[in-house]
Order: structure tokens, then C-alpha cells, then sequence
């Protein structure tokens, strides 16, 4: 009898739970990086923190949202993939702007070709995708050149998964490489911390 009255009061408690643990499933991902980025605005110094961080999680994120295609998977998770992608592109738009204002003489380099503007050249070079310098992946100078790679690499990869997305191999390989991708999230801040032989700014 005690069980049935307080039914009313456990139904509400259980759903609360729920959406608590939901909430923080989906926003839990992003706390770390909320007071990177307010360090970062504040100092101006972008110098601690590993781009290639953003880069780890852009490319695990998308790779699980494809998965989700070829296997459904709880929606949480589903909605934390895309609020991780935004919050790396925020990221990534701080860095760029913090980098390019703190280097004054630094040549200006993009994902898809040099602009005129950037070398004194007459003739301004042709635009090509296939002309940009890998030595400098994931260095370029505008926050645009970022945003163009991640849109070319889900294109490719959506089409990719749209032509093989009947294919149970290929789905469970997809979602191998989106958790394998995510857990190799610490090797480029452990690289960039040894390189700068501290931890300051992270």
C-alpha cells in the first residue's frame, strides 16, 4: 500500500534522473573546455592549448553522427556529438584569432591556396583545393580555411557512408574509428606540452 502512494512521488524523481543524466551526457563533454576557452580570450596566449585537440574530436564526432545513420544509438549521445562539434569550432575561431593577432608578420596560409593579398605577387596565384601546403595542415590563418576542411572531410565521408551504409562491416568499422579516433583524444595536447616542455595554459 506504502509502494502504491508513493508512486506519484517516484514517477516524477526517476524522470528528473533522467533528464539530469541525459543533460549531462549531452553538455558533460564540453565543461572542460569552457574555462580553456575563457583562459585563452582572457590571456590573449592560445600557445598551451593543442589544436589538433579540435581536430581529434571534429573527426570522431562527425564519424559517430555517421554511425548513427547505419545504427541507431541513444539520442543523447547523438545530441552531444553535434554540441562537441560546435564547441571545437568555437575553439578553433578563438585559436585562429588569438594566433594571427599575437604573430604580426606571419605569412598568411589557408586550406585552399595562397591569397593575393598574402604574398606581393602581380598576377594572384589560382584558387586550388589540391594546392595547399600540407606542411601547415591545420595551421591556416583564417577560421574559414578550418571550417572548409571539416565540411569537405563530412562531405567526403558522408558519401562515403551513403554509398556503403548497408554494409554491416563498414558501419561497425565507422564506429571503431570514431571511438579509436576519440580515444587517441590526449596524444596531440601530451605532444604539444612536451614540445613546450610545461603545462602552463592548458
Amino acid at each position: 500500500m506504502e509502494t502504491q502512494g508513493l508512486e506519484w512521488l517516484l514517477v516524477p524523481v526517476r524522470r528528473l534522473a533522467s533528464w539530469g543524466a541525459a543533460g549531462a551526457m549531452v553538455f558533460g563533454g564540453v565543461v572542460p573546455y569552457v574555462p580553456q576557452y575563457r583562459d585563452i580570450r582572457r590571456s590573449q596566449n592560445a600557445e598551451g592549448f593543442s589544436t589538433y585537440v579540435c581536430l581529434v574530436l571534429l573527426v570522431a564526432n562527425i564519424l559517430r553522427i555517421l554511425f548513427w545513420f547505419g545504427r541507431r544509438f541513444e539520442s543523447p549521445l547523438l545530441w552531444q556529438s553535434i554540441i562537441m562539434i560546435i564547441t571545437m569550432l568555437l575553439m578553433l575561431k578563438l585559436c585562429t584569432e588569438v594566433r594571427v593577432s599575437n604573430e604580426l608578420n606571419i605569412k598568411r596560409r589557408s586550406f585552399a591556396a595562397a591569397d593575393s593579398k598574402d604574398e606581393e605577387i602581380k598576377a594572384p596565384p589560382k584558387r586550388s583545393y589540391l594546392d595547399f601546403d600540407l606542411n601547415y595542415f591545420w595551421h591556416w590563418s583564417k577560421f574559414t580555411d578550418y571550417v572548409q576542411c571539416v565540411l569537405t572531410f563530412t562531405g567526403v565521408t558522408g558519401y562515403i557512408t551513403y554509398l556503403w551504409l548497408d554494409s554491416s562491416l563498414f558501419v561497425e568499422t565507422l564506429g571503431f574509428l570514431a571511438v579509436f579516433t576519440e580515444a587517441m583524444l590526449g596524444v596531440p595536447q601530451l605532444y604539444r606540452n612536451y614540445h613546450n616542455r610545461s603545462t602552463e595554459g592548458m
